[in-house]
C-alpha cells in the first residue's frame, strides 16, 4: 500500500519562488574593489528572469552547460539560479587551476557559454584558445575584455531582456549543476548534482542541529562558489530567507573580511582552516567586533584543535568542523556537540569540536577495515569511510573509472577514519597522506594539529618520505611566526608527551609557506617531491 501524499517536485525553482515571495526586501551585499553594492532578492528576482531570458537568447536549452569563471558574488548567485531554474546546468570552474586544466575541463563538460568575472579575464585569456564548445562568452563587469574577442557585456544583455519568464515545470532528478574534483592525481571527475540533491542538502543545512539558518542570519561564504556549490551556503540561505555577504576577490583579506563580519553584522561563516588561520593572526593585532558571529563553519582539512580553542578563547566564536567533498554534496558530517556532552571539561569539549562529527541526517556511512569489515567504534579501529545517501554521487560523470570509487552503491571515499562510542568520526588521513613506517600507520593529521598547537607555529603538515630501513618516516614542515625560531629539539619535546616515539617525525624543516591546492588546502604532493631526498638524522622509526 502506497501513502495518498501529493508528489510535488524538488526543485531549485521551489527555493527561488519562496525566497522572492516571503523575503523581497531581504539584502545580498557583494564586496567589489569600488565598495559595497547592494540588491534585495526583489531586484535580484528580477535580474535572474533576465538572464534566463538573456540565455534562450543565446539559443542555451535544457541540459545545456553554462560555465561560470568567477568570484563569490551577486552575479555569480543570478547564475546560480537562472541557469537551473530554466533546466540548464550550471558548471562552476575552479578560477585557480592551470589553465590548460580549466580548458580541459570546460572542453570535458562540453560547456556551451561561460561567464568571466573582468577581473579574471587576464586569467581567461590564457584558456580561451583551447576551448572546443563554448560559443559564447559573456564579460561580467565593466572592466577590460582584453584579448576575448566578442565577448558579450553582462548587463548589456540584462536590459536588452524581459524580467517576465516561463519557468518549466522540471523534474527533481535533473542535473542542475556540475562540479569538477580537483584533481590531485589524474584528471578532474565530473560530479554532477541534481536539483532534487541540492534541495535536500538545502534542507538538511537549515535544520536546527546542523547550521540552521533562519531569516535572521547573515550569511558569508568564504569558501568559493566554484568549489562544491560553497558548501551549498547559498542554496541553504535564500531558502531561509537569510541576507547574503559575498567577499568579491577579497575572500583572502583578513581585513575585509573583518570589514564585512562587522560592517553587515555576519552570522554564520563557512571557509577551509587557512582562511581561519589568517584571520585569527590578524585579529592578534587588529581586534574587532565579531559579537554577531554564531558561528563558523570550517572544512576541506582536518581543523586543529589549538584554532578551535583560540578562537572561542579569544574572539568568544564557536567553530563548528564539518567534513564532507564534491562528491558528497558536499556537507556529510557536522561536529556539534550533542547535549550529554555539556558537562564535560571544556578542554574536553574543544577535542571533540576537532574531530569530524556525526554524519548528517540523510547520509549513511560506515567504516571499513582493509579485510572488508566495517570496524567497531572504539576510537582506535582504522577504515576507509564510505558513504551514501541523497546528495551523494553515484557515480562520476563521463568516466569510466567511476567502478574503482563505488562499490554496492557506497562511495569510497579514500578517507581513512576511527569512529568513536558516540559515532563521531575522525579522520586520520587520506589514504594517500599515512605514513607506513616499520608495516604500521602513523597519521599525520594528528601529528599536524598538535604542531599548530605550538605557540610559535603557525601552519604545519607532516609527510612521509623514504626510509631505507622503515619504508618511511615522518618529516615536519612548519611555518613559525614572524620574528619566532624553533628548533628540531624543541618540537619534539613539545609532541613527546603525546605521541608513541616512533610516531615522532625524525626531522623539522622550517618553510617560508605551506603550498596550497586551488581549494585551499595543504598541497602534500608538492612537499613529497620537494623533500623526497632530504636527508634524515638517525632517529627512532622502531615500532617496538
Amino acid at each position: 500500500m502506497r501513502g495518498l501524499m501529493q508528489d510535488d517536485q524538488l526543485t531549485v525553482n521551489r527555493i527561488l519562488e519562496r525566497a522572492l515571495a516571503f523575503h523581497p526586501r531581504q539584502q545580498i551585499v557583494t564586496k567589489t574593489k569600488d565598495g559595497t553594492e547592494r540588491e534585495t532578492y526583489e531586484e535580484f528576482g528580477e535580474r535572474v528572469g533576465r538572464l534566463a531570458n538573456a540565455l534562450h537568447s543565446l539559443d542555451v536549452g535544457p541540459d545545456d552547460r553554462v560555465g561560470s569563471f568567477a568570484f563569490n558574488n551577486a552575479r555569480h548567485l543570478e547564475l546560480y539560479f537562472a541557469v537551473p531554474c530554466m533546466g540548464s546546468i550550471l558548471h562552476t570552474l575552479n578560477i585557480r587551476l592551470h589553465p590548460d586544466q580549466i580548458a580541459w575541463i570546460a572542453n570535458h563538460a562540453e560547456d556551451k557559454v561561460v561567464f568571466v568575472d573582468d577581473t579574471l579575464v587576464p586569467v581567461f585569456e590564457k584558456v580561451a584558445p583551447s576551448l572546443k564548445t563554448v560559443e559564447h562568452i559573456v564579460v561580467m563587469g565593466s572592466g577590460s575584455r582584453g584579448s576575448l574577442d566578442g565577448a558579450l557585456d553582462y548587463e548589456e544583455l540584462l536590459a536588452g531582456s524581459s524580467p517576465d519568464v516561463d519557468w518549466p515545470e522540471l523534474d527533481e532528478h535533473q542535473a542542475s549543476a556540475m562540479c569538477y574534483t580537483s584533481g590531485t592525481t589524474g584528471n578532474p571527475k565530473g560530479v554532477v548534482y541534481s536539483h532534487r540533491s541540492m534541495v535536500l542538502h538545502s534542507w538538511m543545512i537549515n535544520l536546527a542541529s546542523t547550521i540552521g539558518l533562519t531569516e535572521r542570519d547573515a550569511v558569508l561564504p568564504v569558501v568559493p562558489m566554484f568549489h562544491a556549490n560553497a558548501w551549498g551556503m547559498p542554496y541553504a540561505a535564500a531558502l531561509a530567507g537569510a541576507k547574503q555577504v559575498f567577499p568579491g576577490a577579497f575572500s583572502a583579506d583578513p581585513a575585509a573580511l573583518s570589514d564585512l563580519i562587522e560592517g553587515e553584522r555576519v552570522t554564520v561563516l563557512a571557509g577551509v582552516p587557512t582562511i581561519w588561520i589568517g584571520l585569527l593572526q590578524y585579529l592578534e593585532t587588529n581586534p574587532r567586533d565579531l559579537s554577531s558571529v554564531r558561528c563558523i563553519t570550517a572544512g576541506g582539512s582536518a581543523v586543529p584543535v589549538s584554532l578551535i580553542e583560540r578562537f572561542k578563547r579569544q574572539v568568544g566564536v564557536e567553530m563548528v568542523q564539518g567534513w564532507g567533498m564534491t562528491e558528497t554534496g558536499p556537507v556529510a558530517s557536522l561536529s556539534q556537540l550533542p547535549p550529554d556532552m555539556d558537562d564535560l571539561p571544556e578542554q574536553e569539549r574543544f577535542r571533540m569540536r576537532a574531530k569530524q562529527g556525526r554524519v548528517t541526517p540523510g547520509v549513511r556511512f560506515r567504516v571499513v577495515a582493509e579485510n572488508g569489515t566495517e570496524v567497531p567504534w572504539d576510537a582506535k579501529s582504522m577504515g576507509e569511510v564510505q558513504v551514501k545517501g541523497n546528495w551523494v554521487a553515484a557515480s562520476y560523470y563521463n568516466d569510466p573509472s567511476s567502478d574503482e570509487r563505488f562499490v554496492e552503491g557506497w562511495l569510497r571515499t579514500g578517507d581513512v577514519a576511527v569512529v568513536d562510542e558516540h559515532g563521531f568520526l575522525q579522520l586520520v588521513d587520506r589514504t594517500k597522506d599515512l605514513v607506513k613506517s616499520g608495516g604500521e600507520w602513523i597519521s599525520s593529521v594528528e601529528l599536524e594539529s598538535a604542531l599548530m598547537g605550538h605557540p610559535k607555529i603557525i601552519e604545519a603538515a607532516v609527510i612521509g618520505v623514504p626510509h631505507e630501513r622503515w619504508s618511511e618516516r615522518p618529516l615536519a614542515c612548519v611555518v613559525v611566526r614572524p620574528g619566532e625560531e624553533v628548533t628540531r629539539e624543541e618540537v619534539l619535546e613539545f609532541l613527546g608527551p603525546h605521541f608513541p616515539k616512533w610516531w615522532l617525525p625524525d626531522d623539522v624543516v622550517v618553510v617560508a609557506e605551506i603550498p596550497k591546492t586551488s581549494v585551499g588546502k595543504f598541497d602534500k604532493k608538492v612537499l613529497r617531491e620537494d623533500f623526497k631526498s632530504h636527508p634524515l638524522p638517525d632517529a627512532g622509526g622502531s615500532v617496538e
